[in-house]
């Protein structure tokens, strides 16, 4: 069960979530309130799995909230006003629903929880298959949506500043998302660091020479530090 708080100053609106909150096998009420420091104390306070949120609120708005709670919490931010999705985003939402919210909008957003809270259970032993515990996707936040990426179509992945490049085989994604988690996230049979900077997908190497790969046109050098760990993973497939 995934255990929920409805923080909004609207009552209409808390009725309505509460009514699709019931409506949802897997979503259990734990409170709403229309006080968003009350909120804030609930959080901090008990096992809250999930929080719908309001934005525009008088006390405490909903940007502010997340950044207090600071991923303490999964939230979906629920507002009448679009303008606010890429920051929603950029705070690390699950989702973003706008006012009037349809159920079935409602139950997709909470599938997106469900779905990760599932993929992220710890991880068997060792000699489990990777291929059992990972799906062939992956979902990532671009600037205004939530895209689905196929494992098979990534050639590898480049790390800037503050966001990475996704390069598949037709198009180039980008995420506000660093490296470190994307390593994590990505099944390790297929997917290698060769370098601080990138990630790429063993089965689409064309090619190795000295501290060089190459996919397709792309050259990736392969870092010092991830060196000896990389050539011995390429070793081990050696015929």
């Amino acid at each position: 069960m995934i255990r929920c708080l409805i923080v909004d100053d609207e009552p209409l609106a808390l009725d309505i979530i509460e009514d699709y909150i019931s409506k949802v096998p897997f979503l259990e009420l734990v409170k709403s309130t229309t006080s968003a420091i009350e909120g804030l104390s609930l959080v901090q306070n008990n096992n809250i799995d999930l929080v719908f949120l309001d934005v525009q609120m008088p006390e405490l708005t909903g940007l502010q909230f997340l950044k207090i709670i600071n991923g303490r919490c999964d939230v979906i931010l629920t507002t009448a006003y679009s303008q606010y999705a890429l920051e929603g985003y950029e705070l690390d939402v699950i989702d973003y629903l706008l006012k009037p919210i349809a159920f079935d909008r409602f139950y997709k957003a909470a599938q997106k929880v469900l779905h990760q809270k599932q993929n992220s259970s710890p991880l068997p032993s060792p000699e489990t298959p990777a291929s059992n515990i990972h799906h062939n996707f992956i979902f990532v936040k671009t600037e205004n949506k939530i895209q689905k990426i196929y494992l098979d179509d990534i050639l590898y992945i480049e790390g800037l500043k503050d966001y990475i490049s996704i390069f598949s085989k037709s198009e180039r994604i980008i995420t506000l998302q660093n490296m470190k988690k994307m390593e994590e996230t990505l099944p390790s049979g297929r997917f290698v660091r060769v370098h601080k900077s990138y990630i790429i997908a063993l089965d689409k190497i064309d090619s190795i020479e000295r501290s060089r790969i190459q996919i397709a046109e792309k050259i990736i050098p392969v870092g010092d530090t991830y060196r000896e760990a990389f050539f011995k993973l390429v070793d081990n497939r050696n015929i």
